[in-house]
């Protein structure tokens, strides 16, 4: 049997723009609580903060005229860099969603962890305004000079998933009802 790294290919990101926020630290710690109604408290507080906080994504001068007709559309995904996640982290391999304890052991590849071997995030944010090089947005959970490698406009009718469904546990933590 061949050695299956043998064919693995090293890529290249390049930073395409990078976050402007007060985001400065990620204070989850009442989140997991093992105290259901602390910890729902607790998250919704959260969400509320981060679905209302303004950010400016930063884009690079050089990459300004790819955003020509990104204003036309509401909602973007942003993919960016936990550029202060220690290295250590990208080698786990399991985790309790967002640490909770009482959930049950998950493969990093079956949840949103920024620790992962290319800790890649995603996420969907409104976008408010394109000022030249500066995309004002609001729903943006990343933190203060976090690099940007990509942004995304959502496209519905494509973006819309038929039999969407998720675990029991992914519900809990983000109130989600079973469509």
């Amino acid at each position: 049997m061949e050695n299956e790294t043998s064919d693995i290919e090293i890529f290249s990101i390049q930073q395409v723009g990078y976050v402007k926020n007060k985001i400065t630290e990620r204070n989850l710690d009442s989140i997991k609580s093992v105290d259901p109604a602390r910890r729902e408290k607790a998250l919704k507080d959260y969400q509320h903060q981060i679905r209302e906080t303004l950010s400016i994504i930063r884009i690079r001068p050089e990459y300004e005229a790819l955003l020509d007709g990104i204003s036309s559309f509401s909602h973007i995904v942003v993919l960016f860099w936990p550029h202060l996640l220690d290295k250590a982290q990208r080698k786990k391999k399991k985790v309790h969603p967002r640490g909770w304890k009482d959930l049950p052991w998950q493969g990093i590849f079956a949840t949103r962890s920024p620790a992962r071997p290319n800790p890649i995030l995603i996420t969907t944010v409104e976008l408010v305004k394109r000022d030249g090089c500066l995309l004002h947005v609001k729903g943006l959970e990343a933190f203060n000079n976090t690099p940007v490698i990509d942004i995304k406009p959502v496209i519905k009718p494509r973006d819309k998933l038929e039999g969407f469904r998720v675990p029991d546990w992914v519900r809990q933590v983000t109130h989600q009802v079973q469509p």
